[in-house]
């Protein structure tokens, strides 16, 4: 079974793009679920129907679903949030402040994401497509569940057994309630199903994201963001979608200016993202709905390639932390000669001048305070040295 998830900035068409997906796989005779992880749905509106948590038939070898964030979190975390809650209310009256409290950002995302675990491990499907939330930074979130083990350490550092020895006295003399069987329960279940999900996410052979853009500066500036972060977490990003680029026979007249405009920005996507296979859908005559015109984009966009292949999978980036607060920034460069290469920084990006090609690299966020010391070039990486800015 593959897992495709689409992800990239609001409003450049992920959900159209994951929809036509869905069907041009479909066609080939495969059994396809798609699903809607944005908690702005729009899913079921592309093709036509009403769209629930609960699957629902679109066609013979289409199911869907537009997943409930609220109810998927209150179903993994509800047992231990209601005992946070009674810690924070414990002194007090319960206000709509406490409740408040307990929306972690990015929490809500991040456990309706375990529905891709839930539907890989029920293996009833050939392909699940994905219509992500409009960030990579929820998947980020995956590469931490120690960490977050390590909060709910900090916040529950009382055993089970313990918790039933001395539960009692300590809530008589203490007046803090103490964690009841299920909240170990969900505990568990929490960190069990984030480890789970993580390794999958990372498992290059089944999953591939793919960022969905559109020749404009702002959507990809937050392209090249998305794309670093995801590969800096050794996610694999097998394709960048390029949306709406404007056929030649509509830029006369009124938006002759705009030619040489999205001319500069496709170039630009073409050297940020020079390895990644690119697939482009120019901007269609009708509006991306319907099953019939979703069809039409769907072998538009895959002509050439098939959709449930992995089109990508390498090691573009790697970041590693070394002593006296230096950073190392390894990058390939397939097929590139020393003599050839050109490196300067400007603000967040690194340029790189490659014979006739320059390649852009937005910097890390480990390296923003940081400026390059020096340079090598081996075995087909370029590594780049960060240390402090000195005054």
């Amino acid at each position: 079974m593959r897992v495709i998830i689409y992800t990239g900035k609001g409003g450049v068409g992920k959900t159209s793009v994951a929809a036509a997906t869905a069907c041009k796989i479909a066609e080939t005779g495969k059994k396809v679920m798609i699903m809607s992880t944005d908690q702005a749905h729009s899913l079921g509106d592309s093709f036509g129907i009403k769209l629930g948590k609960e699957i629902t038939r679109v066609t013979n070898s289409i199911d869907a679903l537009e997943i409930d964030t609220v109810y998927e979190s209150e179903k993994s975390w509800g047992n231990l949030k209601n005992y946070f809650k009674q810690l924070l209310t414990v002194q007090s009256e319960n206000s709509i402040e406490v409740e408040e409290l307990l929306v972690f950002p990015g929490l809500e995302e991040l456990f309706s994401l375990f529905k891709i675990l839930d539907i890989y491990e029920q293996n009833q499907y050939d392909a699940l497509i994905v219509d992500c939330a409009p960030t990579g930074e929820t998947l980020a979130l995956l590469k931490y569940p120690e960490k977050l083990s390590g909060i709910f350490d900090k916040v529950l550092p009382i055993k089970r057994k313990a918790a039933k020895v001395a539960g009692p006295v300590v809530e008589k003399v203490m007046k803090i309630p103490m964690p009841k069987d299920n909240v170990f329960d969900d505990l568990t279940f929490l960190m069990d199903k984030l480890a789970a999900l993580q390794t999958l996410m990372l498992n290059k052979e089944i999953v591939s994201l793919r960022i969905v853009t559109t020749p404009e500066k702002i959507v990809i500036s937050e392209t090249k963001r998305n794309f670093t972060c995801l590969y800096l977490y050794n996610y694999n990003v097998d394709a960048i979608i390029v949306n709406r680029i404007y056929p030649k026979e509509a830029m006369e007249g009124y938006f002759s200016k705009w030619v040489l405009m999205q001319q500069d920005r496709l170039e630009e996507i073409n050297q940020s993202f020079s390895e990644v296979p690119k697939l482009r859908l120019p901007l269609l005559s009708k509006e991306l709905r319907t099953l019939e015109v979703l069809k039409e984009a769907g072998e538009i966009l895959f002509e050439e390639v098939d959709p449930l292949k992995v089109l990508f999978s390498k090691e573009i980036y790697q970041v590693k932390r070394l002593e006296e607060d230096k950073v190392s920034l390894r990058i390939l460069l397939p097929f590139a000669e020393k003599e050839s290469l050109d490196l300067r920084q400007e603000a967040q990006e690194i340029i790189l001048a490659i014979k006739n090609e320059v390649r852009r690299f937005p910097i890390p966020s480990e390296v923003n305070d940081k400026e390059i010391t020096s340079a090598k070039f081996e075995d087909g990486y370029l590594n780049i040295m960060f240390q402090p800015v000195r005054n």
